[in-house]
């Protein structure tokens, strides 16, 4: 079910007034209806990998509760902690990436002469399943670091690594965070709802207005990059660097904004991130709950920052491929890790990798020079790091860039939507005057009642108007 849906916008109000009316009373209730119409949530796209999350979320729960069990043997700890881990990355690993593996042993073993007839699973990625799955890690992990307690309410643990908002393409869940909201009774909160209601109407501008309609023109400039211009090329890069943004922040604008409805605060998973000074500010407002998943669990045990800067700079390296690795089994997405590593290495190595922690222009309308200049140049690095990420092959990321290095880049582009450019120009001014706040429709502040209502009015009538044809989001695939 998409939230951008004809389904989910029946679907939500009916489990909203469920939940508060029916499910109030008792919390073991509420998790269990919370379960059921995550799992009816998700089935609704392909019910078949229903028993995985389920099969994850058993082997989650036991293996807290027995770690739990045996707080005094450390040893057997470990050795519960590990075999759900395994198990776990054993399930993601079958689905998401034995072909890949299978297919690159083979052509390295040809090169030998050496033919193997690899059997290749042919079957359908499910829905989410990195994200779930780290859901999942992230609480046995803490259960095993003392972080926090085993939770005894099975409805409870279930419910943290289903519930719907989150469960096809984050915020990635962190137990120490939201498992103890699952622990309490919810009781309804009307401020919150309404501001949970404005997050998701952003969320869905970005997503129909600014998303959809890329990846209209997208597509074809991309399928057919031999056949274009290099300002047709550039064009697209620019307009697929929106695409994502727009695609994947408004479903995590819209994820936050939903789960708030039901009193649950989920992470912030995007702090503006194209107004970011360097790379490394990129880093740490592009996708905040999977870096700092990564930071935590496995950047921090290789030793971090604090054994000496090669190693740091090893363990830089190691979580962007990674990183790039997580997003998809193909060659293009560790290029497109390793190519953010090796931008991020000269933050590094100069120890200028913490300079901009700061809300950029802080009580300035506008940036200084420097500040412009940092963002433009990030923005452009990151925009052709996005053609990696968007290709299909190596073979075609390169041609794409060595396309808009020639001399028709001096010529007209096709695909220039001036109407679309408006609105990506709006969604920017807007954010830029909402970056002090938690996401980029900052209007609550406004006094005029009659004002705040306006803007939501317009805005549902830009997305029904002009929004593109309904489409999935493009991190459902990871």
């Amino acid at each position: 079910m998409l939230f951008n849906s004809f389904e989910f916008i029946v679907f939500l109000p009916i489990v909203f007034l469920l939940y508060w009316y029916v499910f109030s009373k008792r919390l073991k209730l509420q998790n269990a209806f919370l379960v059921a119409v995550s799992y009816l949530f998700y089935g609704w796209l392909d019910w078949r990998f229903l028993c995985l999350i389920i099969l994850t979320s058993v082997a989650t729960y036991y293996s807290g509760i027995y770690i739990e069990k045996y707080n005094n043997e450390r040893a057997v700890q470990r050795w519960i902690s590990m075999s759900n881990i395994v198990l776990n990355i054993l399930i993601l690993c079958a689905f998401k990436y034995f072909n890949f593996f299978a297919e690159n042993v083979s052509r390295l073993f040809s090169l030998f002469g050496v033919q193997m007839d690899w059997v290749t699973l042919d079957i359908l990625l499910p829905v989410g399943i990195s994200f779930y799955t780290f859901t999942a890690l992230s609480y046995s992990i803490d259960v095993y670091q003392n972080k926090i307690k085993a939770v005894d309410d099975i409805t409870a643990v279930f419910a943290y690594i289903a519930f719907f908002p989150q469960l096809l393409a984050g915020p990635i869940a962190r137990a120490t965070h939201l498992m103890p909201q699952f622990c309490r009774l919810k009781r309804f909160d009307y401020e919150q709802a309404v501001d949970g209601l404005r997050q998701t109407l952003w969320g869905l501008f970005k997503k129909v207005v600014i998303a959809d309609k890329a990846a209209i023109m997208v597509a074809p400039i991309f399928d057919s990059y031999q056949d274009m211009s290099g300002s047709t090329l550039l064009l697209g890069a620019f307009y697929f660097t929106l695409q994502i943004y727009g695609d994947f922040s408004g479903y995590s604008d819209m994820a936050i904004g939903i789960a708030r409805l039901f009193g649950i605060n989920l992470l912030q998973n995007f702090n503006l991130p194209y107004f970011s000074r360097d790379i490394a500010e990129f880093w740490r407002k592009w996708h905040i709950s999977l870096n700092t998943w990564f930071r935590d669990y496995i950047y921090i045990p290789l030793g971090g920052s604090r054994a000496g800067k090669w190693i740091t700079v090893r363990n830089t390296m190691v979580i962007f491929l990674i990183s790039g690795l997580w997003h998809g089994a193909n060659w293009t997405f560790i290029a497109w890790g390793m190519f953010h590593g090796l931008l991020f290495l000269p933050n590094i190595l100069t120890g200028r990798n913490k300079r901009y922690k700061g809300i950029p222009s802080e009580s300035r309308i506008f940036p200084s020079f420097h500040e412009l200049r940092g963002m433009l140049t990030t923005f452009l690095f990151v925009m052709f790091g996005w053609i990696f990420f968007r290709a299909d092959s190596i073979h075609q990321a390169l041609g794409y860039i060595s396309g808009i290095f020639s001399f028709s880049i001096l010529t007209k582009p096709e695909y220039l939507s001036w109407s679309y450019l408006f609105f990506v120009f709006a969604m920017f001014v807007v954010e830029w005057f909402s970056r002090d706040g938690m996401y980029g429709f900052n209007i609550k502040n406004v006094r005029s009642a009659c004002v705040r209502r306006f803007c939501y009015l317009l805005i549902l009538f830009v997305v029904f108007v002009w929004g593109g044809q309904q489409a999935g989001f493009i991190y459902f695939k990871f």
